[in-house]
């Protein structure tokens, strides 16, 4: 095949451009080939084969590229995979703004650390509650198997882990196991060196984040009058959780996030894998314009010209469709 790729979304801004040509990809050879298979196939396929350039990635992006209807959010599970509607606030939008500052997830150790630590707190929680803890590997396997909410889950948190971060030899104490199990069976090629593992933090931002999804999922559909200032509220503490419990900020995100709070957004938060990349606000309608004016001259229109015009991505968005392939007649 020889194929020409083109797109308008800003390089390594969290804005799932790496998923979006994976996706495109599979799509395409499927199609030259005369081959289909369902959304939610050529998602999960999507998603593993991400993982050979050493990024051990969850399926959320692919999931959305695939299963995304116009008109509708989506909450994404998995296991199995599947998406239900969620009906946004028809006086609100959602507007993206990028921080000028490029996260690339393969070329750094972040990412994957993240993942490890995430894998560590599951594995120490499933020993604590009496678990088969050695087939664990996500957090919310352990709160599947115990049969309990993501805020029960924080209370179980609070018991079986410590806040002072873990060395590799307390994880083996804890575990059972030597520091060779733990390198060659439970760590990636890129952590093995890792010398702090911060599993507390980690397992109490995931699960209050699952809490804090359900609960924008609950007020879309009871549509109270305050709705966006709720949802807003939810947006503001997931940012300040992925700030100073998951630490995947960075300075220039919570500067663009205080901007937009201070111009209009009811909420704002960091979005995509964090260390950069781009934020996501939920705005009144009615606030738009004067909040994508303020923005632009607060953020972008910088003194020393430091960031390129061609960087300066602001823009209001609304959902839309999954991927497609358009055949010419």
């Amino acid at each position: 095949m020889n194929c020409l790729v083109d797109g308008n979304i800003p390089p390594s801004s969290g804005l799932s451009s790496s998923s979006a040509l994976v996706c495109c990809a599979g799509l395409v050879t499927l199609t030259v080939l005369g081959r289909s298979l369902s959304k939610v196939e050529l998602a999960e396929i999507c998603a593993k084969s991400e993982r050979y350039i050493g990024t051990e990635g969850g399926g959320m992006d692919q999931s959305i590229s695939f299963l995304a209807e116009e008109g509708t959010a989506k909450l994404i599970e998995f296991s199995p995979l599947r998406a239900t509607d969620v009906k946004l606030p028809s006086g609100a939008v959602f507007v993206i703004a990028n921080s000028c500052v490029e996260m690339n997830k393969a070329a750094t150790s972040h990412f994957n650390i993240r993942v490890m630590e995430c894998r560590l707190a599951a594995k120490l929680l499933a020993k604590y509650k009496s678990l088969q803890w050695d087939k664990v590997l996500r957090l919310e396997e352990v709160q599947a198997k115990l049969g309990i909410s993501p805020e029960e889950m924080l209370s179980v948190t609070e018991d079986a882990l410590h806040p002072e971060p873990y060395n590799p030899e307390e994880i083996c104490r804890c575990l059972g196991i030597s520091l060779e199990e733990l390198r060659t069976q439970i760590l990636s090629p890129n952590t093995q060196d890792v010398l702090i593992f911060k599993l507390y933090q980690r397992a109490k931002h995931v699960y209050s984040e699952a809490a804090r999804v359900l609960q924008f999922k609950k007020i879309c559909e009871e549509a109270p009058e305050n709705m966006v200032q709720l949802l807003g509220e939810l947006m503001n503490q997931s940012h300040m959780s992925c700030r100073d419990m998951y630490e995947c900020s960075c300075p220039e995100l919570d500067q663009l996030v205080d901007i937009c709070r201070k111009f209009g957004a009811q909420g704002s938060r960091l979005t995509g894998a964090g260390w950069g990349g781009c934020t996501v606000s939920i705005v009144p309608a009615d606030r738009l314009p004067s909040f994508l004016a303020n923005v632009h001259k607060a953020y972008y229109q910088r003194s020393d010209g430091s960031l390129a015009p061609e960087k300066q991505s602001l823009f209001a968005t609304k959902p839309g469709g999954g991927a497609l392939v358009l055949l010419e007649a």
